[in-house]
C-alpha cells in the first residue's frame, strides 16, 4: 500500500488514472468536534486487481495540495466512483466547490438493481466482490498519525473491493436499460444547496408543537444565531446549545443575564459572554419582528383527506411493482407520498422521472378508477376497468 503525502506523487498518480475509465474514491474524516468535517484520508484506485493501482492521500501533510485529485473530478472522461457518497461530496464541495463529473454511487445503484434499501459497502463487498471485510478500524480516530497498519488494510478496502462492485452494478444497469434511473437520483447529490445551510432558513430543522408565528419568529432568530456562530467557529451547532434549550428560550424569552441564567437546559458555557449575548439578541430580534416578517409555517389543507382504503391498495400495488422491478420500495416511494396520492395531492416524487414509469403512472390511474388490483397466485395483477 502506498501513501501520497506530496502533491507531485498526487499529480502523478491522478495523470495515470486519468487515462483509465474509471476510479474509485473513498475518505475517511472526523465530524464530532467540528461543523465541517476534518478531511483526515482519502483513497483511491484504478482498475485492477490487489492493491498495486491503489492508494492512500494524506492531506493532512505540510504543502499537501489536492488540486490534481480535484482536476480529476473535473475530467469528464473518467467516472468517480463512490458508495453513499453524500458525505464525501459535502466535504470536497466545502473545501473546492467541486463535484465529481460523472459520478457514480454504488449505494444508490445497488437498490435500483435490487440489493434493498440502503445497501451497505459489507453487504455488497459479501454479495458480489465475494470477500469480507475486518471492521475494527471503523471507528479509529483517523487524524492521528502515524497510521497502523491495520487502519491502512481497512481503509484501502474501501477503494479496492468497490471495482468490482461498480463494474457488475454498472454491467447490471447497462442490462438493464436503467442507467438513467441512478443518473436522476444523483442529481440531488450534486446541487450546492444540497449541502449549503443558510443561517436564515435553520429553524426549518428545529422541531417544535408551537406554530405560532410570534413563537416561530424567535426560534428563527435563535437559530439563526446558532448556525451561523457555529459556521464562524466551526464548532458543532449542539455545543452552542441544542435544539431543546433553543425551544425552552423560545418560551422563556429571556430579557437578560439573569432570566437567561434561570435555563434549565441551556449548557454552561452558553450563559455567558459571546453566546449568551448572542441569545438575548435574537431574542429581542424575534419579539420584535414585524407581524408581517414573522415566519409561518405552510398550511395543510384540510380539503385532502387521506382515502385509507386507496391508501391501502397503493400500498399494495407498490409492493407488487417493487417485487416485479427488484427496487427497493423506498427508493420509489414513501409512506408519506401515498398517503398524500390517496389524499388527492399530485405534488409527489412518485410521479415524476423513473419512479413514474415504475410505479406512478399505474398508482394514478389507480386512484382515478381507471384500474382495479387482483391477486392471482402469490402474485397481483392490474386489471383494466
Amino acid at each position: 500500500m502506498k501513501t501520497l503525502t506530496t502533491t507531485e506523487e498526487l499529480a502523478q498518480f491522478c495523470e495515470m488514472a486519468r487515462k483509465e475509465p474509471y476510479v474509485t474514491i473513498d475518505t475517511e474524516f472526523l465530524r464530532e468536534r467540528t461543523y465541517y468535517s476534518k478531511l483526515c484520508l482519502v483513497q483511491m484506485a484504478m482498475p485492477g486487481d490487489g492493491t498495486e493501482n491503489a492508494v492512500l492521500v494524506d492531506p493532512l501533510v505540510d504543502g499537501m495540495s489536492l488540486e490534481p485529485m480535484f482536476e480529476l473530478f473535473r475530467d469528464t472522461n473518467v467516472v468517480k466512483v463512490f458508495h453513499a457518497a453524500r458525505q464525501d461530496l459535502e466535504i470536497f464541495f466545502v473545501e473546492a466547490g467541486v463535484f465529481p463529473d460523472p459520478l457514480f454511487d454504488t449505494q444508490v445503484a445497488a437498490m435500483v438493481c435490487g440489493f434493498g434499501e440502503q445497501a451497505g459497502y459489507e453487504t455488497l463487498v459479501r454479495k458480489i466482490a465475494k470477500q469480507s471485510l475486518d471492521k475494527s478500524s471503523r471507528f479509529t480516530d483517523w487524524s492521528r498519525r502515524p497510521l497502523t497498519d491495520a487502519q491502512k488494510t481497512y481503509a484501502i478496502g474501501d477503494v479496492t473491493h468497490l471495482r468490482k462492485i461498480y463494474e457488475f452494478l454498472s454491467a447490471k444497469l447497462a442490462e438493464t436499460g436503467r442507467a438513467h434511473w441512478v443518473e436522476e437520483e444523483l442529481q440531488l447529490l450534486t446541487r450546492p444547496e444540497t449541502y449549503i445551510i443558510d443561517p436564515e432558513d435553520a429553524w426549518k430543522r428545529v422541531k417544535t408543537r408551537t406554530t405560532s408565528p410570534k413563537f416561530l419568529a424567535i426560534v428563527r432568530e435563535l437559530a439563526k444565531f446558532r448556525e451561523a456562530h457555529a459556521q464562524s467557529r466551526n464548532i458543532p451547532r449542539n455545543r452552542v446549545f441544542k435544539d431543546d434549550a433553543l425551544v425552552e428560550l423560545a418560551s422563556t424569552k429571556p430579557g437578560n443575564m439573569n432570566e437567561l441564567g434561570r435555563s434549565r437546559l441551556l449548557l454552561r458555557e452558553a450563559r455567558k459572554g459571546e453566546i449568551a449575548d448572542g441569545i438575548l439578541a435574537a431574542v429581542k430580534a424575534g419579539k420584535e419582528c414585524p407581524q408581517d416578517q414573522m415566519p409561518r409555517l405552510p398550511k395543510r389543507d384540510d380539503k385532502l383527506q387521506v382515502n385509507p382504503a386507496l391508501a391501502d391498495l397503493l400500498r399494495v400495488l407498490l409492493k407488487a411493482k417493487t417485487e416485479s422491478s427488484s427496487v427497493a420500495p423506498k427508493l420509489i416511494a414513501s409512506s408519506a407520498d401515498l398517503d398524500a396520492l390517496a389524499s388527492g395531492s399530485r405534488d409527489v416524487q412518485a410521479l415524476h422521472g423513473w419512479r413514474h414509469e415504475v410505479f406512478g403512472a399505474d398508482a394514478l390511474r389507480l386512484c382515478e378508477g381507471k384500474v382495479a388490483l387482483a391477486a392471482k397466485g402469490n402474485h397481483v395483477k392490474i386489471v383494466a376497468l
